[in-house]
């Protein structure tokens, strides 16, 4: 079973930016699509972004579209968002999962990382 253990949150200013990572223990996720998922209090898990194995295709949630990007490095384990233009509705806890298309393929969720954007 992969382990992910998410990382970079913290509170920043509306407009602000945050680097989360999200680190890989356990097994390989060089052969996994990844993505990136949130949950604001009160409402349910939602989709933000996902990368394919490779690197070279991405998608992304119509609310974050060109201000967020996904990225990841194979060989440190390791899956990244960027996230730019920060805005108070992206306050929410962050997670990293295997995908399969936008659809977690994991039940196993690991502790996430807080991002609380203040306007």
């Amino acid at each position: 079973q992969v382990q992910l253990v998410e990382s970079g949150g913290g509170l920043v200013q509306s407009g602000g930016s945050l680097r989360l990572s999200c680190a890989a223990s356990g097994r390989e996720i060089s052969t996994y699509d990844m993505g990136w998922f949130r949950q604001a209090p009160g409402k349910e898990r939602e989709f933000v972004a996902t990368i394919d194995w490779s690197g070279k295709f991405t998608g992304y949630a119509d609310s974050v579209e060109g201000r967020f990007t996904i990225s990841r490095d194979n060989a440190k384990k390791t899956v990244y968002l960027e996230m730019n233009g920060l805005k108070p509705e992206d306050t929410a806890v962050y997670y990293c999962n295997r995908v399969i298309g936008r659809t977690p393929a994991d039940t196993y969720w690991g502790q996430g990382t807080q991002v609380t954007v203040s306007s």
